[in-house]
C-alpha cells in the first residue's frame, strides 16, 4: 500500500535495499580484478580468454533477460518476496561459483548468480518507489545510486586483498555474509507490496530475446577465438541470433503485454538516450576487459595495487554524478551529454598511446577523466528517458536502460573482447614458430596462456615474454582506436538527435513530479 506521506521506516528499508545490492553490483566489478587469476593453469582454472568472456557474459545475459519479466513477477508475487527469493539465489550461486572445478562450472553458476540479480534489481527500486512519497522519491533514488557508485569503487580494491591472500573463489565466498545479513534484515525491516493491476507475463518474449542474445554473442566470441568470420561456426549462431531478434521484435509488436515495448524506440527522444547509454557500456565495458590485464602483467601490478589504481575512475562518479544535474541546468542535455562522449572518446583513444612506460599518473588522469565524463552522460540520458515516457510507464522506463546496458556492456566484451583475441594471435604467431605444435596451440591463445607456457619451459620460455607483451599492447591498441570510435560514433547520434537547451518541452502526464525516476 502506498502512504502518501511515506513508510515510517522508509530511511531504514532504503538502507537495507542499498545494502542487498552491495553483493550484486560488488560481485561484477571484483570479477574483473580476479580474472588475470582465473586464467592461470596453477593458481586459477585456466580459463580461456573466450571462456573469461563467457563467465562475464553468461551473468549479464541471463540477467538481461529476465529483468522485465522478474520485475512483472515481483509485482504479481510480492516484491518483498521477490527479493528475498532473489537473495538466497544470488548467494547458493556465488557458493557454487567460489567451488567451480574447471571453467565450465564457473560459467554455468554465474548464469544462475545473474537469476538472483534479476530478481533483485527491479525489486529494490518498486519497493523504494512504493515506501518513498513523491516527494522524497528522487532523493531516496539517488542515495540508491550512490550506494550502487560507492560499491564500484569499494570492489576492485576488495578483489585485489581477497585474491592476494587467499584463492580466487574468495571473490565469490565474499558475497555470503552480505547475503546471510541482508536476507534477515529484509524479513524484518521491509514491508510486503505489490501492484494491484500488475501486468501480464510474456514468456515467449522472453525466451525469444535470451536465445537471440545469447546466439549473437556466442557467434561474436567464436570469431574472437576462431580470428575469423568467414567461419560457420561464427555465421550459423550469428544469423540465427539476429533472425531471432527480429522475430522477437516483430512479436514483441503485436501483443498488447509485450515485456520489451519496442514501440516507444519509435520515439527519437527516448531512442537517443538509450542508445546513448548503450554505446557508453559498449566502450566502456570492453575497454575494461583489456585495463585488468594491462595493469597486472605489462605493467606487473598486483591484484591488490591495480585494484587501487581503478579509485580515481569511481571516485570521478562519486564527485560529479550529483552535480551532473546543473550541468544539463546550465547547458542543456544535448551539449552537455555530446561534450561528455567526446571526452570519454578521447580517454578511451588515449589507451592507444599506452605502453610500458606510460607513468602511472598519466594513466590515473585518464581514469578520472573517464569516470567523470561517464558521470555527466548517465543523468541527461535518464532525464531524456522519463521524459519521453509516460507517468505510468517510468518503471519500464528504468528496466529498458537497465537491459539496453547489460546487454550493450556483453556485446561489448564480446566483440572488443574478441577483436583483442584475434590481434594477439596474429602478432604473437611469428614468436612461437620454434615451439612444437601442440604448445604453438596452447601459447597462441591468450596472453595467459603465452605466460603460463613460457613459465613452464623455465629459461628457454624466457624469450617469449617481451614479445607476448608487444603482441598484447598492439592488440589493446587497436581495441582501444575501436571503442573510442563507437564512443564518436554515439556523440554522432547525441548531437544529431538529442533535443537541445531551448526544445520545446515534450507533453506528458502534467503530474510530473509523482514520477519515479529510472536509475541508469
Amino acid at each position: 500500500m502506498e502512504h502518501q506521506s511515506g513508510h515510517p521506516k522508509r530511511w531504514q528499508i532504503l538502507g537495507v535495499l542499498v545494502f542487498s545490492l552491495l553483493a550484486v553490483v560488488l560481485d561484477n566489478t571484483i570479477l574483473n580484478v580476479a580474472l588475470k587469476t582465473i586464467a592461470d593453469p596453477q593458481e586459477g582454472l585456466g580459463a580461456t580468454q573466450s571462456q573469461l568472456e563467457w563467465a562475464i557474459n553468461s551473468y549479464t545475459l541471463v540477467f538481461a533477460g529476465l529483468l522485465f519479466t522478474f520485475g512483472v513477477i515481483g509485482d504479481r508475487t510480492g516484491r518483498k518476496r521477490m527479493l528475498f527469493i532473489g537473495m538466497a539465489l544470488f548467494g547458493l550461486a556465488s557458493l557454487a561459483s567460489a567451488y567451480a572445478q574447471d571453467p565450465t562450472q564457473l560459467i554455468v553458476a554465474r548464469a544462475f548468480m545473474g537469476v538472483g540479480g534479476a530478481a533483485i534489481m527491479p525489486a529494490t527500486l518498486a519497493i523504494i518507489s512504493n515506501v518513498f512519497p513523491p516527494e522524497e522519491r528522487g532523493k531516496a533514488i539517488g542515495m540508491w545510486a550512490a550506494g550502487v557508485g560507492i560499491a564500484v569503487a569499494i570492489g576492485p580494491i576488495t578483489g585485489g586483498l581477497l585474491i592476494e591472500h587467499f584463492w580466487w573463489g574468495s571473490v565469490f565466498l565474499v558475497n555470503l555474509p552480505i547475503v546471510l545479513v541482508s536476507m534477515v534484515l529484509i524479513a524484518l525491516v521491509v514491508p510486503e507490496s505489490r501492484d494491484p493491476k500488475p501486468s501480464r507475463l510474456d514468456p515467449v518474449g522472453v525466451l525469444l530475446s535470451i536465445i537471440g542474445l545469447v546466439a549473437i554473442t556466442y557467434g561474436i566470441i567464436r570469431g574472437g577465438e576462431l580470428a575469423t568470420v568467414a567461419s560457420a561456426e561464427v555465421l550459423v549462431p550469428t544469423i540465427l541470433g539476429v533472425a531471432v531478434l527480429a522475430a522477437f521484435i516483430w512479436y514483441e509488436r503485436r501483443i498488447d503485454h509485450p515485456a520489451f515495448d519496442v514501440r516507444y524506440f519509435s520515439n527519437a527522444r527516448f531512442s537517443t538516450a538509450v542508445g546513448m547509454i548503450g554505446i557508453v557500456f559498449f566502450a566502456m565495458m570492453g575497454a575494461m576487459f583489456f585495463l585488468i590485464f594491462y595493469l597486472q602483467i605489462v605493467l606487473g601490478f598486483t591484484p591488490m595495487q591495480s585494484g587501487a589504481l581503478m579509485i580515481p575512475f569511481a571516485a570521478a562518479q562519486i564527485i560529479f554524478a550529483p552535480l551532473s544535474q546543473q550541468m544539463v541546468r546550465r547547458f542543456g542535455s544535448k551539449l552537455s551529454a555530446t561534450a561528455s562522449m567526446v571526452v570519454v572518446a578521447a580517454a578511451l583513444a588515449s589507451y592507444a598511446f599506452m605502453d610500458q612506460n606510460t607513468p602511472i599518473l598519466v594513466i590515473e588522469i585518464v581514469f578520472f577523466v573517464q569516470g567523470a565524463a561517464m558521470a555527466n552522460i548517465m543523468p541527461p540520458a535518464t532525464t531524456t528517458i522519463m521524459e519521453s515516457l509516460p507517468r505510468e510507464k517510468a518503471g519500464v522506463g528504468s528496466a529498458m536502460s537497465n537491459t539496453v546496458r547489460q546487454v550493450a556492456g556483453a556485446l561489448g566484451v564480446a566483440l572488443l573482447g574478441s577483436l583483442l583475441s584475434a590481434t594477439y594471435r596474429d602478432e604473437i604467431a611469428p614468436s612461437l614458430t620454434a615451439l612444437p605444435e601442440q604448445l604453438q596451440h596452447l601459447a597462441g591463445e591468450s596472453l595467459t596462456g603465452t605466460l603460463g607456457v613460457a613459465n613452464a619451459l623455465g629459461e628457454r620460455g624466457a624469450a617469449l615474454i617481451e614479445p607476448a607483451k608487444h603482441a598484447f599492447l598492439d592488440g589493446m591498441h587497436v581495441t582501444a582506436l575501436v571503442s573510442a570510435a563507437f564512443a564518436l560514433l554515439g556523440a554522432l547520434v547525441v548531437l544529431k538527435w538529442l533535443p537541445g537547451k531551448n526544445a520545446p518541452e515534450p507533453v506528458v502526464d502534467q503530474h510530473v513530479a509523482d514520477r519515479e525516476p529510472a536509475v541508469v
